[in-house]
């Protein structure tokens, strides 16, 4: 009897072992490697690209300034303008007859120097609205100085501030002499109490770096005749190593006289626009609102679109409503009157 207790014992025992054996043979064995050992890999960190507002461009920190728009002199007499290099984007428009003017937008960098300034337009005041933009000029046509008498922008006007922030040059006669410092518009900002920071009003769309947006007709050089006078016929050319168009008006190149520096751009664009004489010197009234055809000219080729009024500025837009991306640099606009209109008036060679 003892010896069947002592057997049943050792065989309980025996299947105790072979079961706690069979329990540990069954579980993966542990792996010797600590996972808290093993490196970390790290996703890599995109770096932040900060672009200029108005062309795109990378810059160095966020821009915080205010867009500047200032009433360039156009008039043969006044060329070489001063300043115009530094320009983001720069708009050319009749002011009367045939004789342009240009509205200088600056927000990425102020030059030391601008000018000749001249005189304002309503028109020129919208523009001005529609970039949320402090605006400079000198003097102003009945119609204009009632709207910057209403502060419909703010603004300074070399009527109030000849000789003090607005300088006339000895090299040149009036009314193409007038000239003033980027020191002295801000200063004139402060004289008036506007403020000088970015209120984010303007959005434009740009390609980004590795995309090329070859749309449209290969050409190579656009010519706009604004009237039959040779002074106001202006010619781009692209130039395929750089990307970018220069330019030519009177057949004589485009250059920053502040700096010597030969202008050129990555767009140019034109918006056909409805132009209205409104009394005997031939002032002009050009509608901003109504939208209408345009051509857009970047990297060697040019394709028709649309523009339209997007808060207050005219903006090209694709035929399905988004807005045009533009090459990533600086941009110049023509306002070009309906009649004759953008076929007669802009010429393209291949």
């Amino acid at each position: 009897m003892l010896k069947s207790k002592k057997l049943l014992v050792g065989l309980a025992f025996s299947a105790l072992f072979i079961g706690g054996c069979s329990k540990d043979a069954s579980e993966p064995e542990e792996d010797v490697t600590k996972i808290d050992d093993e490196p970390a890999i790290e996703e890599p960190v995109k770096e932040e690209i900060i672009v200029a507002p108005l062309t795109g461009e990378a810059v160095k920190e966020e821009v915080t300034q205010r867009p500047i728009i200032v009433t360039v002199n156009n008039h043969p007499a006044a060329r070489p303008q001063s300043g115009l290099a530094a320009a983001d984007i720069i708009y050319e428009m009749l002011a009367e007859g045939n004789v342009t003017r240009f509205l200088a937008v600056y927000q990425s960098e102020l030059p030391e120097n601008i000018g000749p300034v001249r005189s304002a337009r309503s028109y020129f005041i919208d523009m001005a609205k529609g970039l949320g933009a402090f605006y400079v000029a000198h003097g102003y046509s009945p119609e204009a100085k009632t709207m910057l008498s209403n502060n419909v922008v703010d603004n300074i006007n070399g009527m109030n501030y000849d000789g003090t922030l607005f300088k006339r040059s000895n090299d040149r006669v009036a009314p193409h002499n007038s000239y003033i410092t980027s020191e002295n518009i801000l200063n004139g900002a402060e004289k008036v109490g506007a403020s000088m920071n970015y209120s984010e009003k303007v959005r434009q769309a740009f390609y980004e770096p590795d995309e090329r947006g070859k749309i449209g007709v290969e050409t190579s050089q656009v010519d706009i005749y604004y009237g039959n006078s040779n002074s106001f016929h202006n010619t781009y050319v692209y130039d395929h190593e750089t990307n970018r168009y220069g330019r030519q008006s009177a057949g004589v190149e485009t250059k920053d006289m502040l700096t010597g520096e030969a202008l050129t751009f990555a767009n140019v664009l034109f918006f056909e626009m409805k132009h209205q004489t409104i009394d005997d010197v031939g002032r002009q009234d050009i509608d901003l609102t109504s939208g209408g055809n345009a051509y857009v000219f970047q990297n060697g080729y040019l394709r028709e679109v649309k523009w339209t009024n997007i808060d207050g500025l005219p903006t090209a837009v694709e035929e399905t409503g988004e807005l045009v991306k533009l090459v990533p640099g600086k941009t110049w606009v023509h306002f070009v009157p309906a009649s004759p209109g953008l076929e007669a008036m802009v010429k393209t060679q291949p």
